[in-house]
């Protein structure tokens, strides 16, 4: 489990920028979207709130780890995502997550959580055997 919890919070932590970003602004804490999730967790260091934006992001990643680990204690409960291992680097998680949800501009606007779930579902699927 700690491994899982490490990697994940490698999918959101600070990074480069890209076509997602907008100006973080008190509207965006908590994040409502996936944009509102990428512009805090993709901060750039020159950026006065860099610091706030990435502990928050990593809080945000943690909780959302915790409340998936719970769930995966439950009888019958559905695996969502496999994080591989080694886990994959983070400026290559960071890239694909802005990719994934560039790709589609709607996705930009779904709730956070949501887009942070369908992004890790669909990049790290589990084996069915799992």
């Amino acid at each position: 489990m700690k491994l899982r919890l490490a990697a994940l919070a490698i999918v959101l932590s600070v990074g480069s920028a890209g076509g997602a970003l907008a100006a973080v602004t008190a509207s965006s804490f908590p994040p409502k979207t996936v944009r509102d999730l990428l512009s805090l967790c993709m901060a750039p260091k020159s950026d006065p709130m860099m610091m706030a934006e990435a502990g928050f992001c990593h809080g945000y990643v943690e909780g959302a780890v915790v409340v998936e680990m719970a769930h995966e204690r439950q009888k019958n409960a559905h695996v969502m995502f496999c994080i591989p291992s080694p886990p994959p680097n983070h400026s290559q998680v960071m890239a694909s997550f802005a990719a994934w949800a560039d790709a589609q501009p709607a996705r930009l606007d779904q709730p956070a959580i949501d887009g942070l779930f369908t992004y890790l579902a669909q990049a790290y699927p589990c084996a069915r055997h799992m």
